[in-house]
């Protein structure tokens, strides 16, 4: 710390050196902003596809890490799927070990280029052409977001620049051999709360790579600076997860052992380590020796903790219990809305979920039997309601109240036109369940009224309501799950036409010619109205599902 009041006591050299601070975090937002724009969907789709293993997981983090050099988007995105079901936890510690090696990636395009060239000349070009091409293609995403990508690349180097030639100014002034008497642990110390501080440990590392450069430290100082920005980056994790859910908390935990372990171990192999780098490796370059230890560091790490993931996974989920999001849902509630194209496809899982259950309680309504006691009245045969089933259905009112105002945050999102039609035809979808339930809930005493009935005609319709309840729901979930459009009721005929809602009308009409039941006949055909009305609803609700995968535009309600 004595060394950076030092620099302080050099007012220019210091204001330009953290002004190269800001110029290259200014770049990484900028390069990170970008490709998130220009392929954040692929890596999503990636980071989704191939993390069924907790070894993929480290590839794939690794990979996505060393391309949009942010751990904390990479991060992000592995609490998105992970809240939404589509990754396991101890697939996505997978990720983050290999997020923590992919952060090593700018380290190795600074040692490799940053001192090697003229590093000003070198940014020149890419904040030229990148400031000409966003300001005059604005009108076309792909080029505005291109000429961000080579503006966030200059800034990089040039903010680089800015922190190298102010370090070699004061490398004269500055000697360590009055602080190497309290140990390296100064040194790993300051490493920590300088990356806590500025929260990026690839800038800190970029750092410590112009102080070796200048010959103002050595290579145990530096190396000793290195693990402690691998330790202190773990820091920002831990902020943003204070509040928030218990996956986030149970990742950023995880991060905070993966890191503080693998840095502590290899702290006390500094020596080990930087003989091994030049009797094995024959490295005489000190950027390069730093860029590969750093880079072992990380490997270290992730040979350490790989066995012991699903030990981690089962030790994880047993903390932090306190802080489960609340609410009825099973996915979107552990999903921010902060990545959209994730909570589309949470929500969409949520409103598979609901299907199934509006299902399952139309089933159960129309073909179980919950009626009161043979002894009872028959007013309280009348307005008999069973438990079960209205507290299924004030569960399916829960979801609905709690979908919908997720769906409402994800709406204030900036969505792409698909995303928003996918998310417009799943709130549809989601109000013609609940329509189709409440129709069925609604006449529930009705068919009560009916079971208690001894009446053959009544019995008879009962019985072919149920029928074709079940029929009817049993080809909407095969339309549903099916890949494509098929010569099928819902594309051209509602479930009422199909089923004949005005065939058993007529022959109800007919039969009542002759016979009157004991049952009012205006109880009959109302029991046959809601059920095809609610039919027909979720007919609805499963056409606008299967738009989606379709892709067609909906069609007029």
């Amino acid at each position: 710390m004595a060394v950076l009041l030092q620099m302080m006591e050099e007012s220019f050299d210091f204001w330009k050196f953290l002004a190269g601070i800001g110029i290259f975090l200014w770049g990484m937002n900028q390069l990170e902003f970008a490709l998130r724009e220009l392929a954040g969907k692929s890596f999503k789709d990636l980071l989704q596809r191939f993390t069924d293993t907790g070894w993929k997981g480290i590839l794939v983090g690794t990979l996505i890490t060393a391309i949009l050099q942010s751990s904390s988007l990479v991060t992000l995105m592995v609490l998105a799927f992970l809240g939404g079901g589509m990754i396991s936890l101890r697939n996505s510690l997978g990720v983050v070990l290999g997020a923590n090696l992919g952060t090593t990636f700018t380290a190795w395009i600074v040692a490799t280029l940053g001192f090697k060239i003229s590093v000003a000349d070198f940014a020149f070009p890419f904040l030229a052409l990148g400031t000409l091409t966003y300001l005059f293609m604005s009108s076309r995403p792909f080029l505005k977001n291109s000429g961000i990508f080579l503006v966030g690349f200059g800034l990089l180097f040039l903010g680089l620049d800015f922190m190298k030639t102010a370090i070699e100014n004061i490398a004269e002034q500055i000697d360590l051999r009055d602080y190497t008497g309290y140990g390296l642990w100064v040194f790993l110390l300051v490493g920590i709360v300088v990356t806590a501080l500025i929260q990026s440990s690839s800038a800190m590392i970029v750092i410590v790579l112009s102080a070796l450069n200048a010959d103002v430290i050595e290579m145990n100082h530096a190396l000793a600076l290195t693990i402690g920005a691998n330790i202190g980056t773990t820091f920002t994790l831990v902020i943003g997860a204070i509040g928030g859910t218990a996956d986030k908390k149970r990742l950023s935990l995880a991060n905070l052992i993966f890191k503080s372990v693998a840095g502590v171990s290899t702290f006390f192999l500094i020596d080990e380590m930087i003989s091994l780098a030049a009797g094995v490796f024959q490295i005489a370059d000190p950027l390069m020796e730093l860029v590969l230890l750093n880079t072992l560091i990380n490997v270290f790490g992730i040979l350490i903790f790989y066995p012991f993931l699903g030990n981690m996974e089962k030790w994880l989920r047993k903390q932090f219990g306190s802080s489960e999001p609340k609410g009825v849902s099973v996915f979107i509630k552990h999903v921010s809305t902060e990545m959209p194209s994730v909570a589309i496809l949470s929500f969409e899982k949520e409103i598979a979920l609901v299907l199934d259950r509006t299902m399952k309680f139309i089933k159960k309504l129309m073909t179980k039997s919950f009626g009161p006691k043979k002894d009872a009245s028959v007013w309280k045969r009348i307005i008999y309601q069973p438990k079960d089933l209205m507290s299924e259905y004030a569960m399916l009112k829960y979801l609905e109240d709690e979908l919908t105002e997720y769906g409402i945050h994800v709406q204030e999102e900036n969505l792409r036109a698909e995303e928003a039609e996918s998310l417009m035809l799943m709130m549809r979808a989601l109000r013609s369940m609940v329509y189709g339930a409440k129709e069925f809930k609604d006449i529930i005493h009705n068919i009560k009224e009916m079971e208690a009935s001894e009446d053959p005609l009544v019995s008879e319709l009962l019985q072919n309501l149920k029928e074709t309840v079940i029929a009817c729901l049993s080809q909407l979930k095969t339309y549903h799950e099916g890949d494509r459009y098929e010569d099928n009721l819902l594309v051209e005929e509602k479930p009422s036409v199909r089923f004949g809602y005005f065939e058993i009308i007529h022959s109800l009409y007919q039969k009542l010619k002759f016979h009157k039941p004991d049952v009012p006949i205006s109880t009959l055909t109302n029991v046959i109205r809601q059920v095809f009305s609610g039919l027909d609803h979720m007919g609805d609700a499963v056409i606008y599902l299967h738009r989606i995968h379709e892709g067609k535009k909906p069609r007029p309600a």
